[in-house]
């Protein structure tokens, strides 16, 4: 999905020379200028004169390479003095639009940590006028229909054969049902920065998943990544506990957080094997219908306020938080993790996690008024750190 938008977005650059150009060195429209061009047609030679004049019939030695009759052959002159005096000549068109692809590669990179992270924040802000599963189902169950309408008309095929959707419902259960159901029950008793660490340390389970079952090292700067997590996970569960004096951690937010950082590692990890069997789009728009409905049932089942005829007490700006969370939050940054993931960019995607509860620190402080403990704020610190360490050697290619 990505490389195909952005071989649509940036066709292969046709150069368009000049009429006048063309009229004083035909020979330049062969030129294929890319970053410096350091081979010279041979109509001009090094002193800036020309040997043979193809225009004027002249030959004489001192003859002045193009006569100016005007402003615009004059304008034509000073374009091609560099190539006159034999000097090199930038491709400044090519660069800044190889600048602009890579930009644009770098947006679509990070637009998943930015969704997901501001996504938090709208979801702690309408949890509670409509309940935690049902904005959860409402995250997934449009998203995944709208990403299975992008795959069909992009022409990828429906999941077909009892593998490919048994690994789709497994991924649906765990990547999204639990994932979203774990995340919402937490976002209820805890700050949605403080949540979006807890949940951005599944590299943690992951590269432990991995080691498992794919033999994969992590080394020895990934190992004391693993303690360091462990040790600043505590430093962000504990004050949580003691504050609210409820010793179980079933009342925790942070524990339901944790939770939810572990499904999605499983997730993560199923990546690959669902899309052995499917388009990796089309089955993450299944997999996010197969995990909402679920979830729309307890929504039911816990008689929460959207679906107890609550739902017309919401705002426009409401309504508008929950189209986000679904378009923005779901389906185009799943569609875009997931592709990328299945592409084998699993180094960028780690080294850009911490992105997300940035995102969501920032934006919960401007909206929420959502702040840190010092405890808490050192243990996000050692937290990012160990997730970090953890992705060293993909993060620092090793010789």
């Amino acid at each position: 999905m990505l490389s195909l938008f952005l071989h649509s977005s940036f066709p292969p650059v046709r150069h368009r020379i000049p009429n006048k150009i063309k009229q004083l060195a035909p020979s330049i429209t062969n030129l294929r200028i890319r970053g410096r061009i350091s081979h010279f047609p041979p109509l001009f030679n090094r002193a800036g004169m020309q040997d043979s004049d193809p225009m004027s019939g002249s030959s004489d030695v001192g003859s002045p390479t193009v006569s100016i009759e005007d402003e615009a052959e004059a304008e034509t002159k000073q374009m091609l003095s560099p190539l006159v005096n034999g000097e090199n000549v930038r491709g400044d068109l090519i660069l800044d639009l190889g600048l602009g692809r890579t930009a644009l590669e770098w947006v679509i990179l990070i637009s998943p940590f930015f969704f997901w992270g501001t996504a938090m924040v709208v979801m702690k802000e309408i949890i509670p006028k409509a309940g935690p599963f049902f904005v959860s189902s409402v995250r997934l169950i449009p998203a995944g229909i709208i990403l299975i309408g992008f795959a069909s008309f992009r022409g990828s095929k429906q999941p077909s054969g009892m593998l490919a959707w048994v690994s789709i419902i497994l991924f649906g259960t765990i990547n999204a049902a639990c994932f979203q159901g774990f995340l919402a029950e937490g976002l209820q008793k805890t700050t949605a920065g403080l949540g979006s660490v807890i949940i951005d340390s599944q590299p943690l389970t992951v590269a432990v998943l991995a080691a498992i079952l794919f033999g994969e090292s992590i080394g020895l700067v990934g190992a004391a990544g693993l303690v360091l997590g462990v040790f600043g996970l505590l430093l962000l569960e504990v004050p949580a506990i003691v504050k609210h004096g409820d010793t179980s951690i079933w009342g925790s937010g942070e524990w339901w957080m944790l939770l939810s950082a572990q499904s999605m590692a499983i997730g993560t990890v199923m990546v690959r094997w669902v899309s052995k069997y499917s388009d990796p789009v089309m089955a993450t728009g299944w997999h996010m219908i197969i995990g909402g409905i679920p979830l729309l049932a307890i929504s039911f089942l816990n008689h929460e306020p959207a679906v107890t005829g609550s739902l017309s007490l919401l705002t426009t700006i409401d309504f508008s938080g929950l189209l986000y969370t679904t378009v923005f939050g779901s389906a185009v940054s799943y569609g875009v993790f997931f592709y990328n993931a299945t592409e084998g960019n699993l180094t960028k995607l780690s080294s850009l996690t911490f992105l997300t509860p940035m995102f969501a620190s920032i934006f919960g402080y401007l909206f929420l008024g959502e702040t840190f403990s010092p405890l808490q704020l050192g243990g996000a610190f050692v937290t990012l750190v160990a997730i970090y360490m953890v992705n060293y050697r993909e993060i620092v290619p090793q010789d």
